[in-house]
């Protein structure tokens, strides 16, 4: 998605899809037919209320980097690159230093 247009169109036509009103989301997300009209128009929302409109249309939010020339990686792939070294080693340290440090070391 680029634009408010875009994600403004994608909620209308869901919603048409579901076969719901604009004022029936009052019922759905407690929202006032006229607030999700102006959604719908293309308005600037807070997340926690775009959050909101996608819950009640049985949709959700995914963010994934824009796609480049190049090689691609999913996002879960790429948080997980990040803790592994160039050879697939873990780069989180697992053992309890902190007896060394304070004279308690496990013998």
């Amino acid at each position: 998605m680029k634009s408010l247009e875009e994600i403004s169109t994608l909620l209308s036509e869901q919603r048409r899809k579901l076969g719901i009103e604009q004022k029936d989301m009052y019922m759905r997300i407690g929202m006032k037919q006229q607030q999700y009209q102006r959604i719908e128009a293309g308005s600037d929302v807070k997340l926690s209320t775009l959050l909101r409109v996608l819950e009640g249309l049985d949709l959700e939010l995914s963010i994934s980097p824009k796609q480049s020339k190049g090689h691609t990686v999913p996002i879960e792939d790429a948080f997980k690159s990040q803790s592994q070294g160039p050879k697939g080693e873990s780069l989180h340290d697992d053992d309890d230093d902190l007896g060394f440090w304070f004279g308690s070391e496990d013998k």
